[in-house]
């Protein structure tokens, strides 16, 4: 029997651009041999199918149900292709759960939590053999002193919007009196700010995902840049990121990152797909975690359609069996 799945994409924040590009490479991935996919677009404006034959359809939120040509379509599952609001903070899977409706992601709490890059940071600190910047979690109109961060934390700092990705708002500070600026930037992005000291290494990332019952760590992918930071424009622009994977490091290390990032996976209870995020200080030394994202990019270009491939295996093989673990 042929499952129908709801492929959500768009969604309330600057990231909807690279989601109807994630959505895209993951509808063309799909197995149209075992999977009937309804695309549907989240904005601000409302929940559309779109047919190519005919004018959008609204979504019955009710039931996440839809209404064609007299007939009523109802879903199996929800593949979520939503970054950022309120496909990956926890929103939409709360939704579905009062549902019953299965999905693709991490269920509402670790998604919400996980937004969170300094509550994060919290929960997965004590695990073996990762390591954590110090830093300083503050919010707008609370009563934190920049006197004091200056003193409690050594430059150079990273400052960031404490939920959220793809880097949007993010500063380096190299000087201390440019702290306010970037406080200012980060605040115009979100209320609660983390405030970082600056790791130097290189920078990995590493898919995790649960298939055939266990989890798997897929191919590390290691990223250079020319820029100071791995930011949006480093991200998402063609040629100002070196990326290589599988990443040139020994294989005690690639056993190490493994180890840590399953158990980052456990610790925050994660299913579906995600992606960490690391600094590897000195040579071949200690790993940092910088963050996690529960949605990762699926566009033609990203990190995880990459490692899949560098692990022999094909997309459309990948989200069967994503689908299958996930939503049945």
């Amino acid at each position: 029997m042929k499952k129908t799945i709801a492929l959500l994409t768009g969604g309330t924040t600057g990231e909807w651009v690279v989601s109807v590009k994630s959505a895209a490479t993951i509808a063309h991935h799909l197995d149209p041999d075992k999977f009937d996919v309804y695309k549907i677009m989240l904005t601000q404006q409302g929940w559309f199918y779109e047919p190519a034959d005919s004018v959008k359809v609204e979504v019955d939120r009710n039931d996440f149900s839809l209404h064609i040509k007299g007939r009523k379509i109802t879903f199996d599952g929800v593949f979520i292709a939503i970054h950022g609001s309120p496909g990956e903070d926890g929103k939409l899977q709360g939704y579905f759960d009062m549902l019953n409706l299965p999905y693709t992601t991490c269920d509402a709490m670790t998604s919400a939590i996980t937004m969170n890059k300094g509550y994060t940071k919290a929960i997965v600190q004590d695990i073996d053999q990762l390591f954590v910047a110090k830093s300083a979690q503050i919010f707008k109109g609370g009563d934190y002193k920049i006197e004091q961060i200056k003193k409690d934390l050594m430059l150079p700092y990273f400052v960031k919007p404490n939920n959220g990705g793809s880097s949007i708002g993010m500063s380096k500070v190299t000087n201390q009196y440019d702290l306010q600026g970037a406080l200012d930037k980060a605040f115009k992005e979100d209320s609660q700010i983390l405030i970082e000291e600056f790791i130097s290494g290189r920078e990995f990332t590493v898919g995790v995902v649960k298939i055939d019952g266990k989890v798997t760590v897929l191919p590390i992918t290691e990223v250079e840049t020319a820029k100071e930071f791995f930011d949006f424009e480093a991200k998402y622009t063609p040629g100002v990121a070196k990326e290589t994977t599988p990443a040139h490091l020994g294989e005690e290390t690639v056993q190490r990152v493994g180890k840590i990032a399953t158990d980052v996976y456990r610790k925050l209870n994660c299913r579906g797909v995600v992606r960490i995020d690391f600094i590897l200080k000195g040579g071949e030394g200690d790993f940092y975690f910088i963050e996690i994202n529960t949605i990762p990019g699926q566009t033609a270009t990203s990190f995880i359609p990459q490692q899949v491939a560098a692990a022999g295996m094909k997309l459309n093989d990948f989200y069967t069996k994503l689908v299958k673990e996930t939503i049945g």
